[in-house]
């Protein structure tokens, strides 16, 4: 149910080790958080608009009316994430400065998923006084504020208390981010098992913050309160126990005859375990009614696994709080997009009437149609709403403009939105277009490989960052990662490392494989009329590792391999192309292969950028296919495709030149071929192809909006543009992938970190997937 979990053994998700997770957050500027300008200040003119004297003015129209805050000022997309430490993940009372990180993760997962602005607090204040005073005071700086591990019982009065003096949504996540997303589980789990949800029984063990808003929500949507029993470490709540109650337990207790969990269980219809591991047996299980509902929901370990909850009872929908099992019950799916609704409406509070909107938006969601890039993470079947999903996928993309619409709706006609809007079909496109699809595919991209584990061959496997990328590899769950080297070698920087090898990772040494001789066979069949000898082929393979790992490749022996940081590209494609062959071309004509880089901006979102690896002067026809191939890469990572041909000349002018006469012959081209399925246009200049203003002066145009795929007219001005925007913007690049081969290899730049491998394994893992 938390956002931020730690790690939790199995191998079927991501496993990180104590090394990398203290790398990643030291690594560049230490923590996950930076603040970036959003208006030029680069002139002394700049400087006098932004600062003074041209502050004075909002200044002045702020204090004539106050909720000009909003258009002036970055109040209105501005979160505040409090904590002061006292109940950090379940790590327990930690203190403010311990808990940093993880304010700095929620502030974090907020821009990522809602494109919320968000700071981290961390408040040295334990007493509930201090604490609510430090907080109250902030209202003029954040357009809301989401309190954060803090312990039960102070939470609910810290809640209360600010919520009832402050103007702005004040939002506990532990206790009601968990419960509006349990609901929405709870409401189509008792959709598929014929139960209406007033009626249905449930058992809850756990007495926290969480458990208390799962019953509070519950009981707003219309659940009787005589149906749910609450359970604590000394048993039931039951009115008349005195021992270990307070105010808020006691508002749950119940009049009922049971006294423990396992007599409460008995035919009950539902189970929400918000407690710790193995809290729940399978003869409990067995004793709930028929076509049970269990949401076993500790972390990192849950009440009950559901392979014991399903042997026990077949016929049970199950629920946790893991990304490794069906039906996560994860925070992430609520707070960004409650928040984004709230802030768009300048709700008042966020109260019960947004709370159950986006249950049952998130419950509706569920129900829909998966889209084909975040079906593709759920083990290659697909998503489908059942048993198995309940819940949608944490990555998919339609989330904000579900949830967001609803809650913003609900605040509107509950009386707390402050700016109602008006047109809400264009409210959620608007939504829809405000992330890049390509984040959450690029996720989904990494979850279907860990659904389906790939062997990957490590060509340079004694490199220090090839190795400690390969244990990434297999800690991450994507698969088997095959190093290429010498036993000695490998084992020896292993242990300079410190890190234990794990298990699952092998270790294939060239000279001395038992698949030498097939692997020279087949190289050299491929080349004897080439000039190869056949002692020129097992030399090859014995003595090279890039043509060992191809031909382990090309023979089926792994999926697909990674090299190229210790040798140039053009050098390690020479290698692999004598095993491997290019793929035919889309229009069947000779395969082609290129570079394709993608670079994740700020502000335009995903672009793909080709060929940003092999040809220096391609002539239209290979720039035509390179375009269609860009297109298909597109649309497996979530884009929907619209292909600029890049020029130094816009439609002809200046018309005399053997670049744009090429690109306008590639344009032409795919004219030619009729309907290729995708947008596309040029010969272009790149600031008409990014900039709807410009394209504007020319109607004719064929793009219905900024180009996201860059066919470039030739290899150095791809590679110029594909290094300098990062370094330029701060914006993220990855690859260039390479294409068009017909088994899955990629080669990484010389200068490429333990991160940059381990991408690329995993793109190169989903390639041969679709192979």
């Amino acid at each position: 149910m938390d956002d931020v979990r730690r790690g939790n053994g199995d191998s079927r998700t991501a496993r990180i080790t104590r090394e990398e997770a203290l790398a990643l957050h030291a690594e560049g500027k230490p923590g996950k958080l930076e603040i970036r300008l959003t208006k030029p200040l680069a002139t002394a003119r700049d400087l006098s608009l932004a600062y003074s004297p041209g502050v004075a003015e909002p200044c002045l129209e702020i204090h004539r009316d106050p909720s000009l805050a909003y258009d002036y000022t970055a109040k209105g997309n501005m979160v505040a994430v409090i904590s002061n430490g006292t109940a950090v993940l379940g790590l327990g009372d930690l203190g403010a400065v311990a808990g940093k990180p993880v304010m700095e993760g929620k502030a974090a997962l907020f821009k990522r998923f809602a494109d919320v602005d968000s700071i981290d607090l961390c408040v040295d204040a334990y007493d509930v006084d201090e604490f609510v005073n430090c907080v109250r005071f902030l209202g003029p700086s954040f357009g809301g504020i989401n309190l954060e591990d803090i312990k039960a019982p102070e939470c609910f009065v810290i809640e209360q208390r600010l919520r009832e003096i402050m103007d702005i949504p004040v939002f506990h996540d532990d206790q009601h981010g968990t419960a509006i997303v349990a609901a929405a589980g709870l409401i189509n789990a008792c959709h598929l098992t014929g139960r209406d949800l007033r009626t249905t029984t449930l058992v809850i063990n756990g007495a926290g913050s969480a458990a208390i808003a799962c019953a509070e929500l519950l009981r707003a949507m219309g659940m009787r309160p005589q149906n749910i029993v609450m359970c604590d470490t000394k048993g039931v709540l039951y009115r008349g126990r005195v021992e270990g109650m307070n105010q808020w337990k006691s508002a749950h207790a119940n009049d009922t005859e049971a006294r423990t969990l396992a007599e409460a269980m008995r035919g009950a219809d539902a189970f929400f375990g918000l407690s710790k591991k193995g809290a729940v047996t399978p003869d409990m299980v067995r004793a709930m009614a028929e076509k049970p509902i269990i949401f076993a929901m500790a972390n990192p370990d849950p009440e009950i696994t559901p392979d014991e909850a399903k042997a026990a009872r077949p016929d049970a929908i199950v629920a946790t709080g893991r990304s490794d099992y069906p039906n996560q019950v994860n925070n992430v799916l609520g707070f960004p997009f409650i928040f984004r609704g709230a802030l768009d409406v300048r709700a008042t509070t966020i109260n019960e009437s947004m709370k159950i909107a986006a249950a049952e938006a998130l419950a509706m969601l569920a129900r829909e149609d998966v889209p084909e890039e975040v079906a593709g993470a759920g083990g290659g079947a697909g998503l489908r709403f059942g048993p198995e999903y309940i819940i949608p996928h944490a990555f998919d993309p339609r989330l904000i403009s579900r949830v967001s619409p609803a809650v913003a709706k609900a605040a509107m006609e509950s009386g707390v939105a402050r700016k109602p809007i008006i047109d809400m079909p264009h409210y959620a496109r608007s939504l829809a277009q405000k992330l890049d699809a390509a984040g959450g595919a690029l996720e989904a991209i990494t979850e279907r490989v860990r659904q389906n584990p790939r062997r990957v061959v490590f060509a340079e496997g004694e490199e220090e960052k090839t190795i400690r990328a390969a244990i990434a590899f297999r800690n991450a769950g994507y698969g088997t990662p095959v190093l290429v080297g010498r036993e000695d070698r490998i084992h020896a920087c292993v242990a300079a490392l410190g890190v234990p090898l794990p298990e699952g990772v092998e270790i294939h040494n060239a000279a001395r494989s038992d698949s030498n001789r097939r692997y020279a066979e087949y190289l050299y069949a491929r080349k004897q009329r080439e000039g190869f000898l056949f002692r020129d082929a097992q030399r090859a393979v014995n003595l090279d590792r890039n043509i060992f790992a191809a031909c382990m490749v090309a023979l089926g022996d792994a999926d697909a391999l990674v090299t190229g940081t210790t040798r140039s590209y053009s050098a390690s494609l020479k290698q692999i192309a004598l095993a491997i062959d290019p793929a035919p071309a889309s229009d069947g004509g000779p395969g082609v292969l290129f570079g394709l880089s993608l670079l994740l901006t700020r502000r335009a979102g995903t672009v793909l950028l080709a060929d940003t690896a092999i040809h220096e002067r391609p002539d239209a026809a290979t720039l035509a296919e390179i375009a269609v191939q860009s297109a298909a890469q597109a649309r497996r990572i979530g884009l929907e495709p619209r292909v600029a041909f890049l020029s130094f000349s816009t439609f002809g002018d200046p018309r005399y030149s053997v670049i744009p006469e090429t690109v306008r012959s590639a344009v032409r081209l795919l004219d030619e071929r009729g309907d290729v399925g995708f947008e596309y246009d040029g010969e272009m200049a790149a600031d008409v192809a990014l900039d709807p203003s410009l394209r504007a002066l020319y109607p004719f145009c064929r793009l219905s909006g900024a180009a996201n795929v860059l066919v470039m007219p030739g290899l150095h001005a791809a590679h110029i543009l594909s290094k300098a925007v990062p370094k330029l913007t701060g914006a993220t690049s990855i690859g260039p992938l390479l294409m068009g081969l017909s088994k899955p290899a990629q080669i990484l730049s010389i200068a490429s970190g333990v991160n940059n491998i381990l991408d690329m394994a995993c793109l190169a893992a989903h390639e041969s997937l679709a192979k």
